[in-house]
């Protein structure tokens, strides 16, 4: 994909943006004016081809990062693009260059006001890489946040060799990395997870050696202990019920008693070590068979994600 020169980046592009706090369907707006960002000293100017979703976009809608946050917003923290203008002090990218990323190096403290749901966007060098070259765009938009938040969880949770780990809700956007890593990357000795019953063959062809049916059964119920117990869908306290002794939880939904919880801080340095594993297909990006919307439909994408439904990531893409 060649890349613009530099005197034929507009001065605005088209963004969905919000300017008050709610839900998405209420708040998110099309505009085809929004000023192009600056690009910081530190920072390159990327051409959007594909951005995902996550369900951190949601929340912060809603007003969970208020108090750290300024209006207006365009929301969305991942992206796939081409690189079209590099800030003075920039050394690890060139203009045309492919590059993946969350934009967001400390998401919950400093997010970036201007995010990743419009034709161009800003990002630090630091959080991005290179796009592995086995990899669409969107493939590479679906990766960034919840890969590093699955690969962070596990080094939190100091998954190693030998050890075992409970992964409550596999198929969603981080737990279908979580199932990847955990088996391909740190060596687990054994993996089991949850989903629903029609996703019970995807979290075994991901690398679980047990898929838990909750429809149908308790995880809380069964015999055997873990060492590691990570949790995507509110469980943590039911996941101290299954844990060995010395054993650790480790929760992304959010504070819970003797549990490890955490917001990622975004880094380039995860994507690298990843990527022996995602150019050689070990790990796989999980899109949702459903899960490709156009720029046109974005709010349609966030109502779906909403539905806690999805299976793997939503991306949207083409965007204009």
């Amino acid at each position: 994909m060649a890349a613009p020169s530099s005197d034929s980046i507009p001065s605005v592009n088209k963004a969905w943006i919000y300017s008050d706090y709610g839900k998405s369907t209420d708040i998110l707006k099309f505009d085809p004016n929004v000023p192009v960002p600056e690009v910081r000293e530190d920072q390159v100017l990327i051409k959007v081809v594909a951005a995902s979703l996550n369900p951190i976009d949601y929340k912060r809608m809603h007003g969970l990062l208020k108090a750290v946050d300024d209006l207006p917003i365009v929301p969305g923290f991942d992206v796939a693009g081409v690189v079209v203008k590099v800030g003075s002090q920039v050394k690890k990218f060139k203009v045309g260059d492919e590059v993946y990323g969350d934009i967001n190096e400390t998401g919950t403290v400093r997010p970036e006001k201007f995010g990743t749901l419009a034709e161009y966007t800003a990002a630090s060098e630091k959080v991005l890489a290179l796009k592995p070259k086995n990899l669409s765009f969107v493939e590479a938009a679906s990766l960034p946040l919840a890969i590093e938040t699955a690969y962070e969880g596990l080094e939190r949770g100091e998954l190693a060799p030998g050890k075992s780990v409970l992964v409550l809700g596999g198929a969603g956007g981080v737990g279908t990395h979580i199932i990847q890593l955990a088996k391909h990357v740190f060596g687990a000795s054994k993996v089991v997870a949850t989903a629903s019953t029609a996703k019970l063959d995807l979290l075994r062809s991901l690398g679980a050696d047990l898929a838990i049916d909750y429809t149908k059964e308790n995880f809380e119920d069964f015999p055997e202990k873990f060492d590691l117990v990570y949790d995507t869908v509110g469980e943590a306290e039911q996941g101290l019920k299954v844990l060995k002794e010395g054993g650790k939880v480790v929760t992304i939904v959010g504070p819970a008693p003797q549990a490890i919880f955490f917001f990622l801080n975004s880094t380039a340095s995860t994507l690298e070590k990843l990527e022996p594993y995602l150019e050689s297909g070990k790990v796989k990006p999980l899109l949702d068979p459903k899960g490709q919307f156009p720029f046109s439909k974005t709010v349609e994408a966030y109502a779906y994600l909403e539905t806690s439904r999805a299976t793997g990531k939503i991306v949207i893409y083409p965007i204009p």
